[in-house]
């Protein structure tokens, strides 16, 4: 069976066993409390057998996922505020240039999600990808060494988050 599947069933199962839940609870009505009771029971219960699975354990994903949201939005807002500090203050100091990256990203989904996360960060732009999906040319607002180490430092937490994402 494909892993991607072994996941999705380890959600389905969570899922069934917080319905069983429900249903074996003595209560005259249906409470989203004892819903949840049930689903948490069962992410012990998923947690347990996962290994017998072969594959990670959902919530993994599901934590990694929401730590690319939470450094999106740092990277967003500081990004951002720098930005707005050289159009309002230092216009002059602006050095827009090209530089180059090279990623060790793998797969098409992730290089596709890096250059998206890229792009809507603003001060940058991918501007093209090599053939090889190995290089990626990005404009920048600001081209100036201490900047630069801002850039790539950001674009390789990035790629560390995108691995722990995809992560088997």
């Amino acid at each position: 069976m494909h892993r991607k599947q072994v996941s999705d069933i380890q959600v389905l199962l969570n899922l069934f066993i917080a319905l069983i839940w429900v249903l074996m609870v003595d209560e005259d009505q249906i409470y989203i409390s004892t819903f949840v009771k049930g689903y948490l029971i069962g992410i012990v219960i998923i947690y347990i057998m996962h290994r017998f699975f072969g594959t990670k354990f959902y919530l993994f994903k599901v934590i990694s996922l929401i730590k690319l949201l939470l450094l999106f939005n740092i990277e967003l807002f500081t990004s951002s505020m720098s930005t707005l500090y050289y159009i309002l203050f230092a216009s002059k100091k602006v050095s827009p240039g090209l530089v180059t990256y090279s990623t060790e990203l793998q797969e098409e989904w992730q290089l596709t999600c890096l250059i998206v996360l890229i792009i809507l960060t603003p001060g940058s732009i991918v501007m093209r990808v090599s053939h090889d999906n190995k290089m990626l040319f990005i404009h920048t607002l600001h081209s100036k060494d201490s900047e630069m180490k801002k850039l790539y430092h950001s674009i390789k937490r990035y790629e560390k988050v995108l691995k722990e994402v995809s992560q088997k």
